[in-house]
């Protein structure tokens, strides 16, 4: 229960890995809020956790009126933002000539302004408890590995942690502690190519990453609790790979 009592902050928690890191957060005590902007599949996070004091909140974290709202409720209802996950985010593959205009636009603003917005509100109000952590979720594309036709979604998460890495110097004197978490392949919808199957997923990496297998959400949601806990006190604007091996 190394949460218990704690107030958290899931976005994109209505799947995927927000949804598992927000039931993880659950087991472990913590009082979490789950934030996107489809309502229905934020309440199947909440059934999820049967019984956990998981509640959803509706917010566009593009959006810094959405953001402000968003954070400014959890404050009037908890009394606090002990831990932020930022783990929202979207995915438009093509190469850079091809690339819609608008496609490009909503991943970075998304992905990478949506995690500036977030810190921007979460910050305050963690100043005003006397402190906490941020896990910004980046990706092994951003700064790692290249793919081609991934141009808007790399150029996104490299932003995501330069960002991190400076804001967790900014704050770290006030006792809040930022880093990234940059994940491979795992168990998710957004890992899978365009027209592929789980079945072909799960060749492709075989032959792709050198531990051999796609990874669970039960290990990413291990990792990213332990980079919010106080085992991981000493850590401060690190990026934390979880690919199984294939940028080593």
């Amino acid at each position: 229960m190394r949460f218990h009592d704690k107030v958290v902050l899931v976005s994109g928690g209505g799947s995927g890995i927000g949804r598992a890191v927000a039931l993880g957060f659950a087991r472990e005590g913590a009082r979490v809020v789950v934030a996107g902007r489809g309502r229905e599949a934020l309440d199947q996070t909440v059934k999820l956790a049967e019984g956990g004091k998981v509640t959803a909140l509706t917010a566009d974290v593009s959006d810094s009126g959405s953001v402000a709202g968003l954070v400014g409720e959890i404050v009037e209802r908890h009394g606090r933002l002990d831990v932020a996950i930022n783990n929202a985010g979207v995915l438009a593959t093509g190469k850079v000539a091809d690339q819609a205009e608008e496609d490009f636009a909503r991943v970075v603003d998304t992905n990478l302004t949506g995690v500036f917005l977030a810190m921007k509100h979460e910050i305050p109000a963690m100043l005003a408890g006397g402190g906490g952590v941020i896990v910004n979720f980046s990706s092994q594309i951003g700064l790692h590995k290249r793919l081609p036709g991934f141009g808007a979604y790399a150029a996104s998460k490299a932003g995501v942690t330069a960002l991190t890495r400076t804001a967790a110097l900014e704050y770290i004197g006030q006792g809040i502690r930022i880093n990234t978490i940059s994940p491979g392949s795992h168990d998710t919808t957004m890992s899978l190519r365009p027209g592929e199957t789980e079945a072909d997923r799960a060749e492709r990496v075989r032959g792709q990453v050198p531990i051999g297998r796609v990874g669970s959400l039960d290990e990413i949601t291990g990792t990213v609790l332990w980079l919010a806990s106080e085992d991981a006190g000493y850590v401060v604007g690190g990026d934390i790979v979880v690919d199984g091996g294939s940028t080593a």
